[in-house]
């Protein structure tokens, strides 16, 4: 007899790593918040999974909200047809395709598409938790290509290969800009990345020379993701990461798979949604070879455990962090974690240590850190100084606070980092404490215009 196959909801919900009891208590708390009362309990979520019992319109409202998607609306699909990863048989995961042997291009179109629905000023559809969770947790359990040559560096120049050769200078030579010309460089990377999917797509490249067409795939992709994350395109921002996660799983990459999806974490942990950022990064732990690797995937870790004041695993994390950042390797760094650095482990460990609220050894080591960056990372300063100034006013010195936060914003006017703005604006609350301490009230007035 075959085996029925898994609810909807069911597996929507286990992509999150909840059990029952925590669904239902998800969905109370989304009643809750608009001052109602739900009484779902375990046991009507599996009338739900199980028995097919179909929620009124008011549940399933809560439904969506506990699973982080949009309320199905009139122009839905019926129950359960809206919940993520039930629409297809091409996209299991809610939107997200499905990795596999020729699914870059797909992944890649689509990152495209999204930047070119915003143009048109086409509202991008948002990638669900669930879907990232499902994808994360694909790529955990794929079975592994054989891997490219070691590192995953390009090779040397074939003869023939002349426009090949020059998108890779094209990307050299884009993607190593200073902080301040990034900003005026999305437009250029876009196009190298379209030109390389063409070429990908069209298949006349084979071996060596596709395996370099996905390098740059991947190179373009993570790259074209941070801008966009920098420029709050989250949706654009994860598409684009989600491309790169195809190439280097076409590449048999697993250090630079599990560097995209931190990426991805990381991106989590930012809007708020620490849990799906550790889950996410233990998936992708599973897979990750090089300890410097390693290393910045633990602090990652850390950083979300932290904010859930999970303070035993966070210190384990920071411990692994610590102990594998330069530990000795035959291969090389992968390229895209060469900027790690013992200032990035302090300062990240400060910020850790101040969220469990170890205020002064977190103020100390964000400062250590601080003081070790090299001065060509302009923009990770700017963030240091953020961080720096939280740490004081967990000190009750609003003007080092104040001093350090507008330091900050001028930097992040000047280079165009929006990012590092909104970074400053949310302190601003609490420098409402302090409305009369040198700088506070300029640092006010500039941020409230």
């Amino acid at each position: 007899m075959d085996e029925k196959p898994l609810h909807p909801l069911a597996a929507a919900r286990e992509a999150l790593g909840l059990n029952r009891v925590q669904f239902a208590e998800r969905i109370q708390a989304a009643a809750k918040r608009r001052g109602l009362r739900s009484g779902v309990t375990n046991t009507r979520v599996r009338k739900w999974e199980v028995d097919s019992v179909e929620p009124d319109d008011l549940s399933q409202e809560y439904i969506a909200e506990a699973l982080e998607v949009d309320a199905p609306g009139p122009a839905s699909a019926p129950w359960p047809h809206w919940l993520p990863g039930a629409g297809g048989r091409d996209r299991p995961h809610g939107g997200v395709v499905e990795l596999g042997s020729t699914t870059t291009v797909p992944a890649l179109r689509e990152a495209l598409q999204a930047t070119m629905d915003r143009s048109r000023r086409v509202v991008v559809s948002a990638i669900s938790s669930t879907a990232l969770l499902g994808l994360a947790g694909a790529w955990a359990h794929a079975e592994p290509h054989p891997p490219a040559s070691k590192g995953g560096q390009i090779a040397p120049l074939a003869p023939g290969d002349d426009l090949l050769t020059s998108l890779e200078q094209a990307t050299n030579l884009f993607t190593s800009q200073p902080t301040e010309a990034r900003q005026h460089t999305a437009h250029v990377l876009t196009a190298l990345l379209t030109s390389v999917s063409d070429l990908l797509e069209e298949g006349h490249h084979r071996g060596e020379a596709r395996r370099r067409l996905h390098v740059l795939a991947a190179k373009l992709s993570q790259e074209l993701g941070w801008h966009r994350f920098d420029t709050y395109r989250h949706e654009e921002a994860a598409r684009y990461w989600i491309g790169g996660l195809h190439s280097a799983h076409a590449l048999g990459d697993s250090d630079l798979g599990a560097g995209i999806l931190s990426d991805l974490a990381y991106q989590a942990s930012w809007r708020n949604r620490p849990e799906i950022a550790a889950h996410i990064l233990r998936r992708a732990l599973t897979r990750t070879r090089h300890p410097a690797a390693q290393s910045l995937l633990q602090l990652r870790l850390a950083r979300a455990l932290a904010v859930r004041g999970e303070r035993g695993a966070t210190l384990r994390a920071l411990a692994a962090a610590d102990h594998l950042l330069g530990a000795p390797c035959a291969d090389p760094v992968p390229d895209w974690c060469k900027w790690m650095s013992t200032a990035d482990l302090a300062v990240d460990s400060g910020q850790a240590l101040l969220d469990l609220g170890d205020t002064r050894r977190a103020h100390q080591l964000i400062r250590e850190g601080q003081a070790a960056l090299p001065a060509a990372r302009i923009k990770t300063y700017g963030v240091f100084q953020i961080y720096q100034a939280r740490s004081y006013l967990e000190l009750g010195e609003p003007e080092q606070a104040a001093a350090a936060a507008t330091e900050a914003l001028d930097l992040a006017l000047r280079i165009g980092a929006p990012r590092c703005v909104q970074l400053v604006r949310e302190l601003t609350p609490r420098f409402g404490h302090f409305p009369t301490a040198e700088g506070v009230p300029e640092l006010l007035a500039r941020t409230a215009a």
